[in-house]
């Protein structure tokens, strides 16, 4: 059977000809290689130059690499965090003929880490919550697409800096499927799968003495599961109200917002006696603050970064003498969004240099900006501004943590 390469992009198979296909990923080259982090696989993974790109390469048999590069794709429509889906390699051969597996590329997550690379200095318990809190949330956000993990686990994620928090990705889809809805039961599957995954992942840990003393493997398993219940419990639970207090259904809808998800569709009815209304969010869609900067400023951030620049936008915006909301004659909000970009943004931004910013994105270093200026505003009892906070961070702050961050791609 000759080589094939099925793409995403009519591109990817140009880039992809120039890989030692005919190599077993476990010899391929050093000088085609990119020295990243890998988590625990049960097959080989390595990472890859193609063209500009890094890819991550996985071996695994033509059916299962075929079933998986669809689910990704599918993940990808339905907006679900996950890696992206490039190409399926079949028809594979030695040097001397003989048959080799099949191969999925899919695109390496930029600023992303395994847990693994996460415990090489020991994790606070704190930072360790908020992994808990990003995968419920995955597996809350894909059980409400209806797909079924088979798998949940910390090896299978990768984690990303969020604005304080993290924000997590489904990096293997093997074992999973896609239903137009979820039973309870094909979700306490998952979720019970989930708990002892990860308590035995942190029992490994706790065993390589990698683990904080403080922290129980098997009660952080446990935690998983509470966590997903309370975010499903304020997701799909039905309200019932007084009749005329539609005040109460605005607060709940604003609610899921600040969790990060829309409310697209909504059920209510009125009870048969007219003295109350039930409210059923029907469809719940996250990335709420996602969608709002992007259509504001044309940003791309995770959910609590946007949620975050939403905030310092309007803060800024108030101070413009141009910015009177109702008023027709006033700029437009986009206007205005662009011109906050172009000279708040943008400028504080490329202000830090690149050598220091480390795998931090623009997002994420904003941020991390704009919680310096709370510090030392907080310090000298008075706003510090953001300029003096910017050259204190470089100065004071990046050399110190530039230890700590992933190193970025070689060149």
């Amino acid at each position: 059977m000759a080589l094939q390469i099925s793409a995403t992009n009519p591109e990817h198979p140009a880039l992809l000809l120039e890989l030692p296909w005919h190599l077993p990923l476990e010899e391929w080259p050093e000088d085609i290689l990119v020295p990243l982090p890998r988590g625990i696989s049960r097959h080989v993974v390595r990472y890859a130059r193609a063209g500009g790109e890094v890819i991550a390469v996985k071996e695994l048999a033509e059916r299962p690499a075929l079933r998986e590069y669809e689910l990704l794709r599918d993940l990808d429509r339905l907006s679900i965090p996950a890696v992206d889906a490039l190409a399926v390699v079949t028809g594979r051969a030695d040097g001397s003929g003989g048959p080799l597996e099949s191969v999925l590329v899919t695109r390496h997550l930029g600023g992303s880490m395994p847990y693994r690379s996460m415990f090489e200095t020991t994790m606070r318990p704190a930072t360790m919550h908020r992994l808990m809190d990003a995968l419920a949330v995955l597996l809350v956000r894909l059980h409400l697409a209806g797909f079924a993990w088979g798998d949940c686990s910390l090896s299978n994620t990768l984690f990303r800096r969020d604005a304080g928090a993290y924000a997590a990705y489904l990096v293997d889809a093997e074992t999973g499927d896609l239903h137009p809805q979820l039973s309870d039961g094909q979700r306490d599957y998952d979720l019970d799968l989930a708990r002892v995954n990860i308590s035995g992942e942190l029992l490994d840990l706790e065993a390589s003495g990698a683990l904080h003393p403080s922290v129980d493997p098997v009660e952080f398993g446990m935690e998983i599961c509470a966590r997903y219940h309370r975010l499903w419990e304020e997701l799909t639970r039905t309200s019932v109200y007084p009749a005329g207090k539609y005040h109460y259904i605005e607060r709940r809808i604003r609610r899921l917002n600040e969790l990060g998800f829309d409310v697209a569709e909504m059920q209510i009815e009125h009870s048969p006696g007219g003295d109350s209304v039930t409210f059923v969010p029907k469809v719940v869609d996250a990335g709420h603050h996602q969608r709002q900067l992007l259509r504001l400023t044309g940003l791309d951030a995770e959910e609590n970064q946007a949620r975050r620049l939403l905030n310092d936008l309007e803060s800024w915006m108030a101070t413009q003498d141009d910015y009177a909301p109702g008023d027709p004659l006033a700029a437009r909000p986009e206007v205005l969004a662009h011109r906050w970009v172009r000279d708040v943004f943008r400028p504080t931004v490329r202000a830090v240099p690149v050598e220091l910013r480390g795998s931090m994105d623009p997002a994420e270093i904003y941020h991390e900006l704009l919680e310096h200026r709370w510090f030392l505003s907080e310090r000298a009892q008075h706003d510090i501004g953001l300029d003096t906070a910017v050259t204190d961070y470089i100065e004071k702050i990046l050399p110190k943590a530039r230890e700590t961050l992933e190193p970025t791609l070689p060149q």
